[in-house]
């Protein structure tokens, strides 16, 4: 009975390892896959014209006031009551939802072209 005690917590602790590498190699690649496309999409706005460019940063920069200047107002004219935090806090979510959506509609980069294996 001592030997198998002894070895239970022996094979817990490779256990765990092995659990730890298997774990550190998931993140990694997830890592590696996110770096991939980040890369991929720089790459793809090389071919891109300054008009483009421009636009993107324009409106990234609209949606930034928008969100920040206009939208703020709406605690400000309703006297800063935990229900006008709540209405803005909902109106804030769908107009971030629905800029993100116009964005990755005009925006979207192609990829098409482009093989980097």
């Amino acid at each position: 009975m001592d030997e198998s005690e002894e070895k239970s917590p022996s094979l817990d602790f490779i256990d765990k390892k092995s659990q730890r590498e298997a774990s550190f190699w998931r993140l990694k690649r997830a890592s590696d896959d996110q770096r991939h496309k980040r890369v991929q999409s720089i790459v793809g706005q090389q071919s891109e014209g300054l008009k483009l460019t421009l636009g993107r940063l324009f409106y990234l920069v609209l949606c930034i006031l928008f969100d920040g200047l206009v939208l703020t107002e709406i605690p400000i004219r309703l006297g800063r009551t935990m229900p006008s935090w709540l209405l803005f806090g909902i109106i804030l979510g769908y107009a971030i939802i629905l800029q993100k959506q116009y964005y990755d509609e005009w925006f979207d980069v192609d990829l098409t072209g482009l093989d980097m294996n």
